[in-house]
């Protein structure tokens, strides 16, 4: 209704209607102005607020007891019994490795020296006091110069050349040891190429880097057949969590760069790999073909690619939802309500203290579904009932109905964790084998080339892998690409990381 300031409705219908529009629109123009206030307390906060969803836990009880309509107050998390809080790391200097190689400088007084001040006497050695300081000596290049023998028969018949062993790259100038270095600063360190460029040639060596960039396929290339390994191991897991993270890569058919995006496939405990795939999008095709395999349970976010593969019966892959997700949009949501987010945060921290002591009392998965069975199913269905209980009172397209909604339209899914103990509650596992590819892409800036995602992929899978089993990822790169070019195809499970571990 068009409204004329100087010539007012005086009928009190077309007022009570008057009003009733300016009303209508006023709430609209409310919800728009705390949808757009939550949007940018999100971006500032990721912008340059602290990453970490931190709330006070004083904070969170004092919300949650106040405001849950049960006759019941919300139960204090209770100490486990038997355990106790990790102590702090000591202070002060902490003493240096014993596998470091030890090199010993004596100080002896000199002879002019050796007098007693007060009365000239000579004095005797009665000890030593002994005291260790950390020194670095910078890593160097050498040549290896292989002089290969050569045999005549003395009739003429024949002459014989002794061979040599065989190298990563046939005819390349590379060795293993630099090959894994490089690799190894530029995905474990993030280093790029053009840095280690410069780093040669500080030592006066020149590599390019073309010549680095091809040295990397041509290992991606060379361990091709033990990534793929590592991938049937991971997809045989009862549970395999997975994510992905976007990546900048160039395309000369575009003035930009396109964007990409790297996924990761985390094994369980029995299957404790992580492996990396590329795919120049983010369509449904990439996780669908990497896991066409693949049957048991998938952890994941609420990506929507994922729901063709839950709805496979022939596939049999059952979603599990992560309660760190769950929680992230409850926490954004305080700006807009604070009450109800402190008593879902409440709830979740209960969840979480769960978890927390069957960590601290190390339980395994017929004791931690238990432990579920009796602590978290409670907590679970109180958070349902309030879910559903304050659906109803709130705006479905505020930050706080957004977040209610999520949580139950993913309900079964979240709930799904307490039907096995070998189940995680969250998916950060997998958010946190991407830390890397995160931290890496603010340095190395972007991919060359589908192709060189690809190359990333394989590489990264090896090193995060080395990582997680806590072995040295240089010391095995190096040992890989000497043996694996002759090693037999049907013993190549001997140079997966964990039975390598295992064999040094």
């Amino acid at each position: 209704m068009k409204i004329d300031r100087k010539q007012l409705p005086q009928n009190l219908d077309q007022c009570h209607a008057l009003i009733r529009e300016l009303m209508d629109n006023l709430d609209a123009k409310e919800r728009k102005l705390q949808r757009l206030l939550a949007w940018l307390t999100k971006l500032l906060r990721w912008r340059y607020g602290p990453r970490r969803e931190h709330v006070d836990e004083n904070q969170l009880f004092l919300f949650a007891v106040a405001t849950v309509e049960t006759k019941q107050d919300v139960p204090p998390a209770e100490p486990v019994p038997g355990t106790k809080k990790p102590s702090h790391k000591p202070h002060g200097r902490m003493p240096l490795p014993p596998h470091l190689e030890r090199q010993e400088q004596h100080h002896e007084l000199a002879g002019d020296k050796c007098g007693c001040p007060q009365c000239q006497e000579p004095m005797r050695r009665i000890g030593e006091e002994i005291s260790e300081r950390l020194e670095y000596v910078p890593a160097s290049l050498h040549v290896i110069k292989d002089i290969c023998g050569k045999y005549a028969c003395p009739k003429g018949c024949t002459v014989v050349t002794a061979g040599k062993p065989m190298q990563p790259i046939e005819k390349g100038l590379a060795g293993p040891g630099l090959l894994a270095h490089v690799a190894v600063n530029k995905y474990a360190d993030h280093l790029p190429l053009y840095r280690q460029e410069q780093m040669f040639a500080r030592q006066g060596v020149e590599l390019s880097r073309q010549t680095l960039c091809d040295w990397m396929r041509d290992c991606a290339t060379l361990v091709q057949p033990l990534f793929e390994q590592m991938k049937r191991v991971v997809l045989s897991s009862k549970a395999v969590q997975t994510d992905d993270t976007p990546v900048a890569v160039l395309d000369p058919a575009m003035t930009r760069t396109k964007t990409g995006r790297v996924w990761t496939y985390v094994g369980d405990r029995d299957h404790p790999y992580t492996v990396y795939d590329y795919t120049p999008d983010r369509s449904r095709d990439g996780p669908d073909r990497f896991l066409q395999e693949f049957c048991g349970y998938l952890q994941a976010d609420a990506y929507s690619g994922y729901d063709g593969i839950y709805k496979d019966a022939q596939r049999e892959v059952t979603e599990v939802a992560c309660w760190a997700h769950a929680r992230r949009k409850f926490f954004e949501a305080q700006e807009s309500d604070i009450m109800r987010s402190m008593v879902l945060l409440a709830y979740i921290r209960l969840l979480y203290e769960v978890e927390r002591e069957a960590r601290d009392r190390k339980m395994d998965g017929t004791q931690r579904l238990a432990l579920r069975r009796e602590k978290s199913v409670p907590i679970l269905a109180d958070i349902e009932a309030y879910l559903r209980r304050e659906h109803r009172e709130v705006l479905p397209k505020s930050p706080m109905g957004d977040a209610i909604g999520y949580a139950l339209n993913n309900w079964a899914a979240l709930r799904c964790y307490t039907e096995d103990g070998d189940l995680e509650i969250d998916n950060n596992g997998a958010e946190r084998s991407l830390r890397g590819v995160a931290v890496g892409r603010k340095n190395w800036l972007f991919f060359g080339s589908d192709a060189g995602g690809r190359t990333a992929a394989i590489l990264i899978s090896l090193i995060t892998t080395c990582k997680r089993l806590d072995i040295d990822p240089f010391a095995y790169l190096r040992d890989i690409f000497e043996r694996i070019s002759a090693h037999p195809a049907k013993r190549l499970s001997e140079l997966l990381p964990d039975q390598w571990k295992a064999a040094h």
